[in-house]
């Protein structure tokens, strides 16, 4: 492995091997060939492996990459079907929401593991994964270890439930309709919601799309409740203004038709750069992530998501 680190000199510039394979897995990421699930693969390889060569610059880039795809994705959504799908989804969201919030703080208890970190993953599994726990963790004044273990429990199960839940659906024969709803209910994060569902076919990433950014909004006021009840004064909220420029993506893709001849393209577009953002993801969950998360919250976790995917899905079939 020591010489994927040595530094060459290509072309006047100073490169390592690892950096060269990363360019080309990136490059791969940006062709028709690439899918979210494989892009994530390929970035759990390279981060087990050789490690990635520009994480603080994937990092970084990561949250606003998905922020343009999912603004992207409204150019193909039609805005009567996505409010049919919010209001479908309105009440297994408020249910879902304050069930694993309290189900968090016990089980936490249960185990032993500090309030905030117990309540960083139950916001991460309940609202909207990372984007929730980035949100919470500064009005809790979180440190910054709390906050490497909650992302590094959801990210892992992120990955895991992009492979799983297409496979699930398919040999449960779930409608798109179906299985939209279970992703955006059961699925921690945006980017591996949008991606399964991606996987399952289009109007399964309309519903699930939509409602996942309907659930997001839960961000603002859960947060205002966490500063409430753990008593954080002079803090600041941090609402998800990239929902609003979905909305008005929608909007301008359902009522003004000179907008629909760009649709396709900006879709096209908005996938591309999710299955980057999946990329990055994957090279971002280092061996040093995976270890820092420990037994304990890890297991708080699968919990949480076992209750909530499994509980999801029973009402969804039963009565969807």
């Amino acid at each position: 492995m020591r010489h994927f680190h040595a530094p060459r000199v290509v072309f006047g510039r100073v490169v390592t091997l690892r950096q060269v394979v990363f360019a080309l897995l990136l490059i791969y990421c940006l062709t028709p060939w690439a899918s979210p699930p494989i892009a994530l693969a390929l970035g759990l390889v390279l981060a087990q492996t050789l490690g990635n060569p520009f994480a603080a610059q994937t990092k970084r880039l990561t949250a606003t990459l998905l922020q343009f795809s999912v603004v992207g994705l409204g150019f193909g959504m039609n805005a009567h079907a996505a409010a049919q799908a919010g209001r479908q989804g309105v009440a297994f969201t408020v249910v879902s929401i304050f069930g694993i919030l309290i189900l968090g703080y016990f089980a936490g208890r249960w185990l032993g593991i500090t309030r905030s970190v117990a309540h960083l993953i139950s916001c991460g599994t309940a609202i909207c994964g990372g984007s929730a726990i980035a949100a919470v963790g500064p009005v809790l004044r979180a440190k910054d270890e709390e906050m490497s273990v909650a992302l590094g429990t959801v990210f892992v199960l992120n990955a895991v439930a992009l492979f799983a839940f297409p496979a699930i659906g398919h040999a449960l024969a779930l409608t798109q309709n179906q299985f939209g709803l279970w992703c955006a209910i059961a699925i921690h994060d945006t980017s591996s919601v949008v991606g399964a569902a991606t996987a399952y076919g289009d109007h399964a990433l309309q519903v699930a799309t939509t409602v996942k950014l309907a659930r997001a909004l839960w961000i603002i006021p859960v947060s205002i409740a966490t500063a409430m009840v753990f008593k954080q004064k002079g803090v600041k909220i941090k609402i998800p203004y990239f929902i609003l420029g979905f909305i008005a993506a929608m909007l301008l893709n359902t009522f003004v038709p000179a907008a629909k001849p760009l649709g396709p393209v900006l879709v096209a577009l908005a996938k591309t750069g999710l299955t980057l953002t999946l990329f990055f993801i994957g090279a971002g969950l280092s061996g040093q992530v995976l270890k820092a998360v420990g037994a304990r919250p890890f297991l708080l976790g699968v919990l949480l998501w076992g209750v909530i995917a499994s509980a999801s899905l029973y009402v969804i079939i039963r009565t969807v």
